[in-house]
């Protein structure tokens, strides 16, 4: 295992190759403008139809650091909280976890109203090992627009209850069917 990288000047990666047991990811928003997707989002608007090719968009950089951890015994799960009807956003999500899966992710969707009583961090994060959080931070419209990293024991318990308790009530990605407009 390599060493332990900085928590403020390490990438992702780095913090990822060092996770020894679980790395769970919440995610709270309905959409995501996040560029290196926004040509694949573009084309299933257009066609309805997502592209599960490994090699395009931002998968190349991805499935290899999910693999690298599933393969060093490394429980991946992510789990995503949706409004109803759901936003195409979110049916392009959909369409594409079938990657994810393949690399070794579990993934659950959760109906927002399901989650009406469940504490929450105010940003979608991922935890690492329990003890390592990264908070990903978006601009209203859905950009990229910073990261906020601490292990702090408080911040790591409420991230870990609140993942838990959303992970438990969720539905896992082979049974959930996007409710859409009618």
């Amino acid at each position: 295992m390599p060493p332990k990288p900085a928590l403020d000047s390490a990438t992702f990666a780095e913090l990822l190759a060092a996770t020894e047991r679980s790395a769970v990811h919440l995610e709270m928003r309905d959409t995501y403008a996040v560029g290196d997707e926004a040509a694949d989002f573009e084309a299933f608007l257009r066609t309805g139809t997502a592209s599960l090719d490994p090699a395009r968009s931002f998968w190349p950089g991805w499935l290899p650091l999910v693999r690298d951890a599933v393969g060093r015994g490394v429980v991946m799960r992510r789990a995503r909280i949706v409004s109803e009807p759901v936003t195409d956003y979110i049916r392009y999500e959909h369409a594409i976890t079938p990657l994810n899966l393949a690399a070794g992710e579990d993934v659950r969707w959760l109906p927002r109203r399901q989650a009406s009583d469940i504490a929450l961090p105010g940003n979608d994060f991922w935890l690492l090992d329990d003890r390592l959080v990264q908070f990903n931070i978006f601009t209203g419209a859905g950009d990229w627009a910073a990261k906020d990293r601490t292990d702090d024991p408080s911040v790591a318990d409420l991230c870990r209850t609140a993942f838990e308790t959303v992970w438990e009530r969720a539905i896992p990605h082979e049974k959930y069917t996007p409710k859409c407009m009618p």
